[in-house]
């Protein structure tokens, strides 16, 4: 008997990480369903994310930068309320991003806003 619970249980870890998969591949979809002339632009080269930048992001930053593709332009807590993710750390993400040189940032007012230059 221990076998099989041995087995059925990294059956159902398996089944776990499938699932979350699938989750994050349904929020991809999503905001590229969403945003369809963005995802165009992408593949194109148009923009400096494009698609084989944002594969060689780590998945907090890209998470990140596929929000502001989905926003155009935005502050790190309108970001935090696409991303479902703590202001501070997507302040921090966006600022990364800054760094990297994928992102451009502007104040308006006490707020900073970020965006993709085109």
């Amino acid at each position: 008997m221990g076998n099989e619970d041995a087995v059925i249980g990294l059956l159902k870890k398996i089944n776990e990480n499938l699932e979350e998969l699938g989750r994050k591949l349904d929020r991809i979809i999503e905001i590229q369903g969403s945003s369809r002339t963005i995802a165009k632009a992408m593949t194109s080269g148009e923009m400096p994310l494009d698609v084989d930048t944002l594969l060689s992001l780590p998945d907090h930053l890209r998470r990140t930068a596929m929000a502001i593709c989905a926003l155009g332009e935005a502050t790190a807590t309108q970001v935090a309320a696409e991303t479902s993710r703590a202001r501070a750390a997507e302040s921090d993400y966006l600022n990364q991003l800054v760094s990297l040189g994928l992102l451009k940032k502007r104040r308006k007012g006490r707020d900073v806003y970020f965006y993709i230059e085109r």
